[in-house]
């Protein structure tokens, strides 16, 4: 019998420095690309993918995202007195009534790894997915939904990978990996950050993963890097001794939205797609262009 992705986790508790002061006294994830906040971009993509438990890695100042997927009694009944119906259904449907939102602390920034690690009590034994939400992807089907599919086929983990510049090496855990199928490759080999000289080649993981609870085992057992922090991506390498792992070139445009330009990029492209704002919006890029 194959094993279905019901959970997913959500690491959620980073500081978003590069954006202060904007995120000085609210999380990056909230952070809106138009009318929507990051985390639920993220959430709405886990959903799609037939996820119904989501399992938010919180840290301090981190309770806005707690508050969003909440119902919010006053602004619910101020809106149906005022007979605004429409934006009644879009507060009440921030999160379909079939999902559950879990939220667990963690006490102190000790990196990713320790972040999914910190989601074992609800994990337990089931393989599970993790989306980093300052990575917004644009995929038909949802990229979380094309993973789940190479997941139910293979029934192994699977990493999100996109071809990155050599010179961005550096920013990413980068995959040695031969051609298994049509945009998916078998993973030899996983390093984090390489320099481009000595980096194993070019394909970059990106926020998406579906990992097996084995890769619990193995965090615990990795040793912490520079500032203290457990990187996934050392979990990763350990769990490959064991397990067999893929890398799969999804369908989409990714927008790095930890960054202020890949925010700003979003922030145009979904704006040009939305649907009250696009003719006037790309007639306003038009004229300033």
């Amino acid at each position: 019998m194959k094993t279905k992705i019901t959970k997913a986790v959500f690491p959620v508790a980073g500081l978003g420095s590069r954006f202060l002061p904007a995120t000085k006294a609210t999380a990056k994830e909230m952070l809106p690309v138009v009318d929507k906040p990051l985390i639920q971009y993220a959430v709405e993509e886990a959903v799609a993918a037939g996820i119904t438990d989501m399992v938010f890695i919180t840290g301090r100042h981190k309770r806005a995202i707690e508050d969003h997927f909440d119902k919010a009694y006053e602004l619910e009944a101020t809106l149906e007195a005022s007979g605004k119906r429409e934006l009644l259904r879009i507060v009440q449907q921030v999160v379909p009534k079939h999902v559950n939102c879990i939220y667990i602390r963690q006490a102190e920034p000790l990196g990713l790894g320790h972040a999914v690690l910190c989601a074992q009590p609800v994990i337990q034994d089931e393989p599970f997915a993790v989306l980093l939400a300052d990575d917004l992807i644009d995929g038909e089907p949802p990229v979380m939904r094309q993973m789940v599919d190479v997941f139910t086929q293979h029934q192994c983990s699977v990493l999100g990978v996109q071809d990155v510049p050599r010179a961005h090496t550096k920013q990413y855990g980068i995959v040695a990996s031969s051609p298994l199928s049509l945009n998916l490759e078998k993973v030899s080999s996983i390093v984090e950050k390489p320099h481009p000289n000595v980096a194993p080649s070019t394909l970059a993981v990106v926020g998406r993963y579906i990992l097996t609870p084995r890769i619990f085992h193995h965090l615990q057992q990795v040793q912490a890097g520079a500032g203290g922090e457990i990187q996934l991506t050392d979990g990763i390498a350990a769990l490959m001794s064991e397990e067999p792992l893929l890398a799969y070139r999804y369908r989409g445009i990714r927008y790095d939205c930890g960054s202020k330009l890949g925010y700003l990029k979003a922030q145009v492209a979904y704006g040009l797609k939305h649907e009250e704002l696009r003719d006037e919006f790309a007639a306003y890029l038009q004229m300033v262009s």
